[in-house]
């Protein structure tokens, strides 16, 4: 009676063990499936590097196959510019500072090519771009514009841009060192270039608080 009733126990046990790492492993599962809205796209899943998937998977282009950190890519670089364009002008606009308009200055010149650049891209690629900040960019825009002075200004500029521009680097550099597709391969090099030179500008303001990155 005692063997029978230590084999019913045990046999308990393990169902109750069994249970519970189904369960945890239908929560981490459940976590990782779950969409998660980035850059106003509610419906699409975040994958390593904030990249966004459009469940368009990799298809093939005469250029080399497009995955969708390719194309996430080619979104951001255009998104970017949407606001970081308007930021440079009221840099050389509102600045006091000459290395804040010497960053809004490089803002102007650097987008304006990456907008074209990632425009010649979305074309020859099929990628529709985005043409308007989203609700975060607009609101750093918004923030800019409502500063009540030139060194309130001034220092939203800097560290804004610089945190933005620090988030992007790891994709542009994942994106140059893996896709196989020459386009947006030589899209990632121009913009792994441009980039640093924004921080560098940035950072040569003297107004980065870098413990807030």
């Amino acid at each position: 009676m005692r063997s029978a009733h230590l084999t019913r126990s045990i046999a308990s046990s393990r169902t109750i063990g069994t249970g519970l790492i189904i369960g945890a492993l239908a929560v981490t599962l459940a976590s990782i499936l779950i969409p998660v809205s980035l850059f106003g796209e509610s419906s699409a899943a975040v994958l390593r590097n904030g990249v966004t998937d459009d469940g368009g998977g990799t298809v093939s282009t005469q250029y080399g196959p497009l995955t969708v950190t390719d194309r996430d890519f080619v979104r951001k670089v255009r998104l970017a510019g949407t606001w970081e364009l308007p930021a440079g002008r009221l840099a050389q606009e509102r600045g006091d500072r000459e290395a804040v308009k010497t960053a809004g200055e490089h803002l102007i010149e650097g987008h304006t090519e990456l907008d074209r650049r990632s425009e010649e891209v979305g074309r020859a690629l099929g990628i529709q771009l985005p043409t308007q900040p989203n609700a975060q960019q607009q609101s750093w825009l918004d923030e800019m514009t409502g500063a009540g002075s030139s060194a309130e200004f001034e220092r939203v500029f800097a560290n804004r841009l610089r945190a933005a521009h620090g988030k992007v680097f790891n994709l542009v550099a994942q994106v140059r060192a893996e896709s196989r597709n020459s386009m947006v391969r030589s899209l990632a090099t121009r913009a792994n270039a441009i980039v640093l030179d924004h921080i560098t500008v940035l950072e040569d303001t003297g107004l980065v608080d870098y413990d807030a990155l």
